[in-house]
């Protein structure tokens, strides 16, 4: 009775792990993850708009990793200052070392001949000769430092005024347009933009597209449809994903995606591409679903969720409609 017991609990604390694992693996494109890239902007939390009033989170996958460390962004003066300063105390540490070798040395020598630790001293000429030795050396010591304290001293002085006045924002707004019609979205204020992309009805049709054919070739697992409408960077985040969920013998089924409302961010150009930042509102079914016995383990493909995401698209400069990918997906706080 005792093992029938044990081996009923042993069976449930596995039961309770593999649900643990199961309802842990993110759903739907994306993985509820924020990932990509925005260009330029990548760092940068896109604007708020009606559809999407949180903030964006930032990117827990992209392969623009943002400004250099502190240490990497440090002027180079500073650094050969720094250089200079702790170079300054081995080389006089280094010179007393070889005086004080040369000191042994003539004192193990005047040993050796017999005539003492101090004999090469004895003579007037012989101390004569010892401090001007000494005086030449402290002379060149005294102009190898002040040399590199004079280094240090103009390399601290050059002003970095002009660093900080290229990098304040233009100061255009370029007045956020909204995906109108069937997206429903509201205009507000934008924020500065590189250079401004003024988009049509078509793009905001091409965009709404985009997501109906996303989430539908993720969910049938078309990786060749997959790379042809996003940007490489997305997806090999995507493939990865599918790989994760056949690894564990789940796949993502996705259903009735509707597009509820969107309204745009930002759009700019710059020398990467054009991109436009969107956020969109939509409702999806979704679920996991056992690869072999087609049993559901997470989610519900019989009831509608709504989402929302922040989504930027990117094409090459002078593009059609047509030619948008997929480029990001952020969630919202």
């Amino acid at each position: 009775m005792s093992k029938t017991l044990n081996r009923l609990a042993l069976m449930t604390m596995l039961a309770g792990v593999v649900a643990l694992s199961i309802t842990t693996v993110d759903a739907r494109p994306g993985g509820s993850k924020s990932s990509g890239s925005r260009g330029s902007q990548t760092n940068v939390a896109p604007p708020k708009t009606n559809t999407a009033p949180g903030t964006a989170q930032p990117m827990n996958r992209t392969i623009n990793q943002g400004a250099p460390s502190a240490a990497a962004a440090a002027p180079a003066g500073a650094a050969a200052g720094a250089a200079a300063q702790a170079a300054r105390p081995s080389m006089a540490r280094n010179l007393m070392m070889g005086l004080g070798a040369g000191l042994l040395g003539a004192g193990l020598f005047g040993l050796l001949s017999g005539a003492g630790f101090f004999s090469g001293l004895a003579s007037l000429a012989g101390i004569f000769g010892f401090l001007l030795q000494l005086a030449l050396i402290g002379g060149v010591i005294f102009l190898v430092m002040r040399f590199l304290r004079s280094r240090r001293e103009a390399a601290m002085a050059t002003p970095a005024g002009g660093m900080q006045r290229d990098a304040q924002p233009a100061q255009n707004p370029m007045q956020r347009q909204t995906l109108g019609g069937m997206m429903g979205g509201a205009a507000t204020q934008a924020q500065p933009a590189l250079q401004p992309l003024n988009l049509t009805g078509e793009d905001f049709g091409a965009f709404e597209k985009l997501l109906g054919n996303v989430q539908g070739a993720y969910s049938s697992e078309d990786v060749a449809a997959l790379r042809a409408l996003l940007t490489p960077e997305m997806a090999s985040y995507f493939e990865g994903d599918l790989s994760d969920n056949e690894a564990k013998g789940v796949v993502n089924r996705i259903a009735n995606v509707k597009l509820l409302q969107g309204d745009l961010s930002e759009a700019w150009r710059e020398a990467e591409g054009e991109f436009a930042t969107v956020a969109m509102r939509y409702s999806i079914s979704d679920a996991l679903l056992d690869r072999k016995t087609g049993r559901t383990v997470e989610g519900n493909l019989t009831e509608v969720a709504e989402v929302t995401e922040i989504w930027t698209f990117v094409r090459a400069p002078g593009e059609g409609t047509a030619d948008w990918k997929l480029s990001a997906i952020q969630q919202v706080a």
